[in-house]
C-alpha cells in the first residue's frame, strides 16, 4: 500500500447514520482535511479496488471540550460519504 494513500483516507466512520447509507452502497471516511475529492478518489480506488461514482465533503465542526479545569478544543476534521457503483462493497471489519 502507498503511504501517500494512508495519509489521505485516516479512517473509516462507523456509526449508525453511516451504516445506514450501506443499504445506498455509500461509505463514510475521515479524511486530511488537505485532501481534495479527486485525491479522495484516487485513494479509495486504489486502497479498496473498487470504482468510485460520488463524492461527498463536509468539514467537521471544532467543538469545545472539557476535562476537569482545562478547556480545548478537538481536531479538525474533514468526512467523505463515498458512493460506489452498484454492485461493488468495501469490507470494514
Amino acid at each position: 500500500m502507498d503511504t501517500k494513500y494512508l495519509e489521505i483516507i485516516k479512517a473509516p466512520l462507523v456509526t449508525e447514520k453511516s451504516n445506514a447509507g450501506g443499504a445506498l452502497n455509500q461509505y463514510t471516511f475521515k479524511v486530511s482535511p488537505k485532501a481534495t475529492k479527486t485525491e479522495i478518489k484516487e485513494a479509495i480506488e486504489k486502497l479498496f479496488k473498487v470504482e468510485v461514482v460520488d463524492i461527498s465533503t463536509l468539514n467537521m465542526k471544532v467543538k469545545k471540550k472539557r476535562v476537569g479545569r482545562y478547556t480545548g478544543l478537538t481536531n479538525r476534521c474533514k468526512k467523505a460519504i463515498v458512493t460506489l457503483k452498484p454492485g461493488q462493497t468495501i469490507e470494514l471489519n
